[in-house]
């Protein structure tokens, strides 16, 4: 690769990685809000476990407003290209989650407070769904075939970073509150403070060229279908695996950093600081070693890697409780950091590994189609089964059983995919067994 090009994908890079942190803390907030403090805003009752668990419903909401933002992010970045859309994603989501910060909560309004705010969060996972595959597609399509697997990782890395960003924020403000000024005022700062954000997002994102690979297949794209219908036409068994290898990494990751929340704070009765700093820590290690595993899977391949970070998982779901559950700092830090390094085996090598599973003309349909409906099977649900097994078993074993289950349908769907690596993108045919040919 050349200077220039170097030059060039490292712009791009930047470009899709701050967008997508911005986005990915937006989304992130709400979580973390919905674990601390929008059961008692919005959700009041008795049991707070109960108003928790309300909460992570209107949280579950936006999951499934996902594949239809994916759908429809996808047709036309597969018509009019990647950057347009990406432009509008993040619009729409800051929006979103600034009008959030203004909400009336349920003392002022009564029931139209969980309405306008289920509402908002429709919007936010209508934005997220179009985001991940436009952002991901982008890098990969301006990278070189040789280390995709490192420059497609980078994208990713906007998850632990948004995180890591919502949650900084979140312990500032409750390290320098009170927990009734964090309550009656506090949590819509970082809300509010999505806004800056937003506008600095698209200052850099406006000036990213639009993908050379999606003006190559525009020129020669000669097909009268519907992108989505071209997808599960010809590409069902890509989808298939891309649902299913998203599975594991998908559950165990809102697991360790959203239910992690709920069970410091209710289950071991510890300060909610507690949970935040682990998130806070481990998110710092993820970003970090989210570009190591992708660079790895350019070396040995995309599965091996994220096999080992699926197997990897599903024994970690019993050490992490037990060490959360000796209510020591330091443990439950490294509980979170360990179980988020292994979720980053999984997570690092994706973005490489599913756009190599479709072609040109559909990629930004089938990815995001693809990579959003397991998100309303794996993430939409993950901290509602968690909170409802918890709240009914009143042990985190079936908790850990339940990640267990996930990972073995991500290993089943790795072990029926093909190897990836290297591949070509410039592909336009994608044969019924799964193969590309140009």
């Amino acid at each position: 690769m050349t200077t220039q090009n170097r030059g060039s994908i490292a712009k791009v890079v930047s470009a899709s990685l701050i967008g997508t942190t911005i986005e990915w803390y937006d989304f992130f907030l709400y979580t973390s809000a919905a674990a601390l403090v929008f059961g008692k805003l919005f959700f009041p009752t008795n049991d707070p476990l109960t108003g928790t668990l309300l909460a992570f419903l209107t949280y579950a909401v936006g999951f499934l407003a996902r594949p239809i933002g994916g759908l429809v992010f996808g047709h036309f970045g597969d018509r009019v290209g990647r950057k347009k859309l990406l432009v509008l994603s993040l619009l729409l989501m800051g929006g979103a989650t600034c009008a959030m910060g203004i909400l009336p909560t349920y003392a002022t309004v009564g029931v139209l407070a969980p309405i306008l705010l289920t509402l908002l969060r429709l919007v936010q996972g209508f934005a997220l769904g179009g985001e991940w595959g436009g952002a991901v597609l982008i890098v990969s399509e301006h990278g070189d075939d040789k280390r995709r697997g490192f420059w497609a990782s980078w994208p990713q890395c906007g998850a632990p970073g948004g995180n890591l960003l919502a949650t900084a924020v979140l312990a500032i403000l409750a390290a320098t509150q009170s927990d009734e000024a964090f309550l009656s005022w506090g949590w819509r700062i970082p809300f509010l403070l999505s806004g800056v954000l937003v506008v600095i997002g698209l200052w850099i994102r406006l000036a990213v060229s639009e993908s050379p690979v999606f003006l190559a297949a525009q020129k020669n794209d000669t097909t009268t279908h519907a992108p989505v219908v071209e997808v599960f036409r010809k590409s069902w068994r890509a989808v298939l695996i891309t649902i299913g290898s998203r599975m594991a990494e998908n559950v165990s990751y809102y697991v360790i950093t959203a239910f992690i929340l709920v069970y410091v704070t209710t289950g071991l009765s510890l300060p909610k600081s507690a949970g935040l700093n682990a998130v806070l820590i481990g998110s710092a290690v993820h970003f970090v070693t989210i570009p190591l595993w992708g660079k790895l899977s350019d070396r040995i391949g995309r599965r091996p890697v994220y096999l080992f970070g699926a197997i990897g998982m599903a024994v970690w779901s019993f050490v992490f409780f037990a060490m959360l559950d000796t209510k020591n700092s330091g443990v439950i830090i490294l509980a979170a950091t360990i179980g988020l390094v292994l979720h980053g085996a999984m997570y690092g090598p994706q973005a490489a590994f599913f756009s190599e599973q479709f072609p040109t003309r559909v990629r930004y349909t089938g990815l995001s189609v693809g990579g959003q409906l397991s998100s309303i099977a794996a993430g939409a649900v993950a901290p509602l089964i968690a909170v409802a097994l918890f709240k009914e078993f009143g042990s985190t074993v079936p908790v850990s059983l339940y990640v267990v289950s996930m990972c073995a349908l991500t290993v089943i769907a790795l072990l029926a995919a093909r190897e990836t690596k290297g591949e070509s993108l410039h592909s336009e045919v994608l044969t019924e067994r799964g193969h590309v040919s140009a």
